[in-house]
């Protein structure tokens, strides 16, 4: 959901987010855009499993730090919150206290809603790109994931195939089936 159409700087945008009147929002800067991150009870939980999916991995082996979708991120000038995200502590030693991580996250994971603009989301999965990100798209209908890694082509995976960590996590793997509870 778009807060205004009005074009802002990202300056602008970082004056704003701390303002006592959005404090329980949560908004990114998307192209320009004030966007205010709205999502569903269903999104919410196929967010929830990927996350916890991600966090035992992560923990276990010691990788870095996982975020939720409260976690932000500055991504080629953009302040984007992933519904999930990693980041290794090769990049980040010592986790990030502020509002948006400077640094882009390793995997960002985006779970579509049915406020979300797919055109707004081309442009957060070019960024995110060229900031270096693997990002997980995941849409609840019809059940599937697109994995998108920079400099290689998309992957579109159907509820009968496998999520793989790649490069970024290694080891980890989860069916796409277990990920959505229906």
């Amino acid at each position: 959901m778009v807060v205004a159409t009005k074009r802002y700087t990202v300056e602008e945008f970082d004056q704003m987010v701390p303002l006592p009147e959005n404090a329980d929002r949560r908004l990114e800067y998307v192209g320009g855009e004030v966007v205010e991150v709205v999502s569903n009870n269903y999104a919410s939980m196929i967010a929830a499993l990927i996350l916890a999916q991600i966090v035992v991995h992560v923990q276990r082996h010691e990788l870095g730090y996982v975020t939720g979708a409260d976690g932000g991120y500055q991504v080629s000038g953009e302040r984007y919150i992933p519904d999930a995200a990693f980041i290794s502590k090769a990049r980040q030693p010592d986790p990030s206290h502020d509002a948006y991580n400077p640094n882009a996250p390793d995997l960002a994971v985006e779970v579509l809603s049915p406020s979300d603009d797919l055109n707004l989301l081309r442009v957060k999965v070019a960024n995110y790109l060229a900031a270096g990100t693997v990002v997980w798209v995941v849409r609840p209908e019809p059940q599937n994931i697109e994995v998108y890694v920079p400099g290689q082509p998309v992957q579109r995976l159907g509820s009968d195939a496998t999520l793989g960590g790649g490069e970024v996590l290694p080891g980890f793997e989860v069916a796409v089936s277990a990920v959505f509870p229906e």
